[in-house]
């Protein structure tokens, strides 16, 4: 049995495809299928079951993926703890983002920032960057896909996934400035019930303020009615700014709507209840395995505006 017979099966599995598979590896398909075909005659068992659309495990195969991922793990394991005592950070680290994470500077943190003086101090780390929903990046980080995520937190977070609050900021509903909503308002707020009839421009489910969103809603009696998603804050206070509904944002995603009149835009705070949105760096619990993600993981730690690690 050969390492290379177990990534290329865990690829199928995971792509549920052995073409997908083989582009994730540099491969050939016909390769990917020839290593795997070994693998099963090896252990004489049928692994992956190819008669659908979709390559699915066979129960042999659900049985054997776990201690796959597991050898798997090990041996990168060995890799990085023999490249940590070389004094030299080397390795690969894999860091999940938000949509909209890596381009924004807000209350000081600031994602590139930190990779690029990073990058200047341990050249030979390579960091693998992928956008997704927070949702989608905690159960990456759980199956080990990930090492670290910049995730949108609407509560507490699944057990076995640690996290440090980054940024934590009200959520406003931004509205053209001759929305009703503006002349409703008080002190520039409005109650969450004023929402309730109100076509809204929301991101996308699976994302923590989202979450946050319905779950008030849900509280309130009613199910948010959400015409237009995007995934980037940035995009729903453009949509607002077109009159196709209420963006519901954090206070600080766009500078303009920060204010109470800018650009014919307002942003109101959300009141009864007042709403949240928070951004928090995630990893698994015990911390990620390798050096350079725990010094990746160090660094976003320790720059969090104002809010010193543990």
């Amino acid at each position: 049995m050969e390492l290379a017979q177990l990534r290329y099966f865990v690829a199928v599995v995971e792509e549920g495809s052995f073409t997908r598979a083989g582009a994730r590896l540099h491969v050939s398909q016909p390769g990917v299928s020839a290593q795997v075909r070994r693998l099963e005659r090896e252990l004489g068992q049928r692994l992956l079951d190819r008669s659908g659309r979709r390559v699915t495990p066979t129960e042999t195969g659900e049985a054997v993926l776990s201690y796959a991922r597991a050898a798997l793990a090990a041996v990168e394991g060995v890799r990085r703890t023999a490249e940590e005592f070389s004094g030299l950070l080397r390795g690969r680290v894999a860091l999940g983002l938000i949509p909209g994470a890596a381009g924004a500077v807000v209350d000081g943190f600031d994602v590139v920032g930190t990779l690029g003086d990073f990058h200047d101090e341990h050249p030979r780390v390579e960091i693998a960057l992928s956008e997704d929903t927070s949702e989608r990046m905690l159960a990456a980080l759980l199956r080990g896909e990930l090492d670290l995520a910049v995730i949108g937190l609407g509560g507490e977070p699944p057990p076995g996934i640690s996290c440090q609050v980054v940024l934590d900021e009200p959520l406003v509903a931004v509205v053209r400035a001759g929305d009703p909503l503006v002349a409703e308002s008080v002190n520039g707020g409005i109650p969450l019930a004023a929402l309730r009839e109100r076509a809204l421009i929301s991101l996308p489910r699976g994302t923590g303020l989202r979450g946050v969103l319905e779950r008030a809603c849900a509280e309130a009696g009613f199910a948010p009615r959400v015409e237009f998603e995007a995934a980037a804050p940035a995009v729903l206070v453009r949509l607002a700014a077109r009159g196709l509904g209420v963006a519901v944002v954090p206070s600080g995603a766009e500078s303009g709507a920060g204010s109470r009149d800018a650009g014919g835009l307002c942003a109101l705070r959300i009141t009864e209840p007042a709403l949240n949105g928070r951004v928090a760096v995630a990893w698994r619990t015990g911390g990620p395995a390798g050096p350079a993600a725990r010094g990746l993981l160090g660094r976003l730690r320790a720059e969090a505006p104002g809010r010193p690690a543990p």
